[in-house]
């Protein structure tokens, strides 16, 4: 969260290959008082084209099912929070669409996005689909930051162990890497589980701030 807080638009891969060890179907929740006690909430996946199924093809099995039990984990680990009204707001939109959706990128994209709306983020959102890019790596992210007139990628720790800089050079795109925040207090964690957790513990001003001020660093 606190990468997409920091960059100004927001380019949704939704037509990359699903990955399941990934984070595109799943996030980790931390317990309200035990961040150190975690679960992975997962949308069981159906994959029509078995491995080759990119993000926007990728339905969820069972979505009532999926439904019942994203509603009961976050009640369960966050319930009790003095910000569960605020949260709930967030929350029931995204159960509400999955009446009405099976598409997990949708769901993922859409809780993300009122996540976002929570804290006060006043980016841009686009889909990759949307945009003609190369195959390659490095080459489809270049041709995509410079489709939206970026002037700096903002790449994570992971993909820097791939990223080759030479196609943004191309462009005269600047490369910036970010590094997520670590530490104690409301950044407990923050590497590894969901948002959630910082939100539910210490409300969305309170971090919306620090993520303001990381951001004007």
């Amino acid at each position: 969260m606190a990468k997409l807080y920091s960059a100004d638009c927001w380019v949704v891969l939704d037509d990359v290959q699903f990955a399941r060890r990934d984070f595109q179907h799943r996030a980790r929740l931390a317990a309200l008082e035990e961040p150190a006690q975690r679960q992975w909430l997962t949308l069981a996946t159906h994959l029509p084209h078995g491995r080759q199924s990119r993000i926007n093809e990728v339905l969820i099995v069972d979505p009532g099912l999926s439904r019942k039990r994203v509603d009961l984990l976050l009640r369960q680990y966050y319930g009790r929070s003095p910000y569960w009204s605020t949260l709930s707001s967030v929350i029931t939109p995204v159960l509400e669409l999955m009446t009405v959706s099976d598409r997990t990128a949708v769901i993922a994209e859409a809780s993300t996005r009122l996540l976002l709306e929570l804290l006060g983020w006043r980016g841009s959102v686009v889909h990759s689909s949307a945009h003609p890019a190369r195959a390659g790596r490095s080459q489809r992210l270049a041709d995509l930051a410079r489709a939206v007139g970026a002037d700096t990628y903002l790449c994570g720790t992971g993909g820097a162990r791939y990223l080759c800089s030479d196609p943004f050079d191309e462009y005269g795109i600047d490369i910036a890497l970010f590094r997520a925040p670590t530490g104690e207090g409301v950044w407990t964690g923050a590497r590894e589980t969901s948002a959630l957790w910082a939100l539910a513990t210490y409300g969305p001003q309170h971090l919306a701030g620090l993520l303001r001020d990381r951001s004007a660093d």
